[in-house]
């Protein structure tokens, strides 16, 4: 969450930043408990203050009377801190819940808008691919060439649940080493991280678990849930915790399952894999200092680019609209993958984002570090989608099909796969 100081003594921005990410939170409520809770704290260290001079006076010599005199004014004033004690853990309790409402505050260069159509445009990397037939997508490719099953899998699981078979099921593993290789020699610590995560630690990294709208699994009986993204494990990872700094950035990379309920996903946009309930995912976490995030932030962009232009998957990178930011994020790109069944003629479709945090994740998490003169700070935190396997697979399936049915392999795949085109059965 923002800084309780900030947003008191910033309270036009805040409310005209939550206006401009089309959210709604009550920043003058948050002012009036903050306030509220600081003047309950008082009361209560004035209190304190007052019961240990009482007990003090004690020692000394006093008589039966005077002793009386002090022992009720003692019980007296423990009473009203056991009373003041509720009235500031209740205003607490209230404060963090409206506080968590407020977003980060918005990069100033972050384009204002409501909708990822009003995402600004930045850059177009590779070439979208003239076909002399007409092109299919990826769930036509798949029945085709035996690669993805979806009747079986909505039989066993569901609606939006998937088997990836044969070559594709190869892909997947060579699509996970591939990024894993990369991130490796960029100096990312490699993990496989947990499925299921804690509630309090998705409400501190910004997820809402809770309610109609949340798009998280909740595991009946317990407090925890299915991870949508291992940005959650990652992230938790060091909550709690002062982290050392000293020798640089903390780069961390998670290879999880991700599980979404996607409530209310709909349309052709979200045929076949490109909108599931379960998919792989390769995720970059940075923990750092607060200097270093802007850069480290263009960083993580520039990693998410070489890994498709390896693929020569063509993309476009935009700069997210601030409607389209989600809570924690202070800035956000998105690389969006040119995919030739989409629609009526091909259009573009997400396939990674990367954010920078600020602190507003890592003060949620109590996430610290100690800075050059010993003081302890909140660090910040940053994420990135290396490969969501499902997106990626649609990018490399529409764009590499032949005119014969076959889809050829990129070449930085093919020492993964052990065969550089799938043909039909």
């Amino acid at each position: 969450m923002l800084d309780l100081k900030f947003i008191r003594d910033n309270v036009e921005a805040v409310k005209a930043n939550v206006k401009n990410r089309f959210m709604e939170a009550d920043v003058d409520l948050v002012v009036e408990l903050y306030t509220k809770y600081n003047e309950s704290l008082s009361k209560v260290e004035e209190l304190r203050r007052q019961a240990n001079e009482n007990a003090s006076k004690m020692k000394g010599k006093l008589s039966q009377e005077e002793r009386t005199v002090f022992i009720n004014k003692g019980k007296e004033l423990k009473a009203q801190i056991a009373s003041i004690d509720s009235e500031t853990s209740d205003l607490k309790s209230k404060l963090s819940s409206e506080a968590s409402k407020i977003p980060n505050m918005a990069h100033p260069d972050a384009p204002i808008g409501k909708e990822d159509k009003e995402n600004f445009q930045i850059k177009v990397c590779g070439t979208v691919p003239n076909f002399d037939f007409k092109p299919l997508d990826h769930v036509e490719i798949g029945e085709k060439l035996d690669l993805i099953e979806f009747e079986r899998a909505t039989k066993v699981s569901g609606p939006k649940f998937y088997y990836l078979k044969n070559e594709a099921a190869i892909l997947e593993m060579a699509l996970t080493r591939y990024a894993v290789d990369i991130l490796m020699k960029k100096g990312f610590r490699v993990s496989i991280t947990p499925d299921i995560a804690k509630v309090d630690i998705l409400e501190g990294i910004g997820f809402n678990p809770r309610g109609s709208e949340s798009n998280i699994y909740s595991i009946e009986g317990t407090d925890m849930c299915l991870v949508g993204t291992a940005e959650i494990t990652l992230g938790g990872y060091h909550a709690g915790e002062i982290i050392d700094l000293s020798n640089g950035p903390i780069f961390m990379a998670g290879i999880s399952h991700c599980f979404r309920r996607e409530a209310g996903a709909a349309g052709q946009y979200s045929k076949g894999i490109y909108r599931v309930h379960q998919f792989t995912k390769i995720e970059m976490f940075i923990y750092c200092r607060p200097e270093e995030s802007d850069k480290l932030h263009e960083t993580l962009r520039e990693i998410e680019e070489e890994i498709f232009n390896g693929l020569e998957v063509p993309f476009r990178v935009v700069d997210t609209c601030t409607g389209d930011l989600g809570s924690p994020a202070y800035r956000k790109y998105d690389l969006e993958a040119w995919m030739p069944g989409r629609g009526e003629s091909g259009d573009w479709g997400e396939i990674t984002s990367t954010s920078n945090c600020t602190d507003y994740q890592a003060r949620r998490l109590g996430v610290r570090y100690k800075d050059e003169n010993g003081k302890t700070a909140i660090c910040h935190t940053l994420n990135g989608t290396a490969i969501a396997i499902s997106r990626a697979l649609i990018a490399i399936i529409e764009n590499n099909q032949q005119a014969d049915g076959s889809v050829t392999i990129p070449k930085a795949l093919v020492p993964y796969t052990g065969f550089d085109t799938i043909k039909a059965k």
